[in-house]
């Protein structure tokens, strides 16, 4: 057997009697509001045949490893998870500036994945999509976690160490009751999401105040699906409390996945447009045959996904980002979740390790006169 380790923050309702070793997270936002925020860290064991036999499959023409199908063990394990929360001591009626001897949970889980970082170690930031529960919210970051640790094209002297958003998703399939409130509910976590991201921005500042050295890794954000509407919001709350014109560049990548929102967010004006100032290099994967995201345009009524077609018009978004059409190696086989298959998770491993994006071991080539524009191969 096998112990997995994952962190998490979450703005989800708390289960059991003990708030600081909860059995779970429910469908509902925390009894201390929507933007209340609880960290913590998980462990799980697994099998390690089972492990080994989804992060080796011959999915061609998808490439090695089968993480999609990983969720479903990992999320059965997650079931049993022992979980952690950091404690906390705030006056939550007053502005936590003006409290004295504070201590926060978000503090404490930065400096735990400080010490982790100071071990050749990179953190990605993952924010589900739509239609996902506590345990299956768990599942897919494990598989994230143990598909990028394991990709063929990684670095070896390289770790990742993925650490968990996970919001109120109802869970349940009813094709227009549910994706309606879990987008209401995508739309109030953003700025639960928000809050982090200046959380982190706080805590980086305190560093480079205190004059410590850093660790010289990076911090990544990857959003699948409706997670990117959370997103969206986050970079309204951003703005909100950030002096001066620009956000600050926290990330080294933001990696936009099978995103669910509209084609034109990434143009100037739009929603997702500063998405930019936050990060190096901006990456969208997109899927024309993204059967979820043909259902978000018609049934939804929703225009046109940025995650089937790229964007609408791709000179009037910022030449950071960069679009990769997935469609020709996934070819119907994991339409939705491909972000955690064989050569597209290694094309993101890739960027982690920090190689450029024409880099000739990356299987795909340019396409177009951009510059900025790929196609897996």
């Amino acid at each position: 057997m096998t112990e997995l380790r994952l962190f998490y923050a979450t703005n989800r309702n708390c289960l059991g009697d003990d708030r600081s070793h909860p059995e779970g997270y429910g469908k509902k936002f925390s009894d201390d509001g929507i933007e209340n925020l609880r960290f913590g860290r998980l462990t799980v064991k697994v099998d390690d045949a089972k492990l080994t036999k989804h992060l080796e499959a011959d999915c061609e023409p998808m490439g090695r490893g089968n993480g999609e199908g990983l969720i479903k063990y990992l999320s059965r394990c997650a079931e049993s998870a022992d979980i952690v929360v950091y404690r906390e001591k705030i006056n939550r009626s007053v502005a936590e500036k003006q409290q004295e001897n504070i201590k926060l949970g978000s503090q404490a889980a930065f400096s735990d994945l400080q010490t982790i970082m100071r071990k050749n170690t990179d953190v990605v930031m993952f924010i589900h999509g739509f239609n996902v529960s506590w345990t299956d919210a768990v599942g897919t970051a494990l598989s994230l976690q143990e598909m990028l640790n394991h990709s063929p094209e990684r670095d070896p002297e390289q770790r990742v160490q993925v650490v968990l958003f996970t919001w109120p998703s109802d869970g349940m399939a009813l094709p227009f009751v549910s994706y309606k409130s879990d987008r209401s509910e995508a739309a109030g976590s953003g700025n639960a999401v928000g809050r982090g991201i200046l959380k982190v921005r706080d805590f980086l500042a305190s560093l480079r105040l205190a004059d410590e050295q850093l660790c010289k890794q990076d911090l990544h954000l990857l959003c699948h699906s409706m997670g990117n509407f959370l997103l969206q919001n986050a970079l309204e709350r951003c703005d909100a409390f950030t002096p001066g014109n620009a956000l600050p560049r926290l990330f080294e990548h933001i990696f936009l996945c099978a995103p669910d929102v509209d084609d034109t967010a990434l143009e100037e004006g739009q929603p997702l447009w500063r998405a930019h100032e936050l990060a190096r290099s901006v990456s969208v994967y997109h899927n024309r045959g993204d059967v979820a995201l043909v259902v978000s345009d018609y049934t939804k009524g929703n225009p046109d996904r940025l995650g089937s077609n790229g964007p609408a018009r791709p000179t009037h978004i910022h030449n950071k980002v960069h679009q990769i059409d997935c469609t020709p190696i996934v070819k119907g086989l994991v339409e939705h979740s491909y972000y955690l298959m064989g050569n597209i998770n290694a094309d993101i491993r890739m960027s982690i390790d920090g190689k450029p994006h024409d880099d000739p071991t990356r299987r795909r080539v340019r396409v177009g006169l951009m510059g900025n524009q790929w196609e897996m191969r």
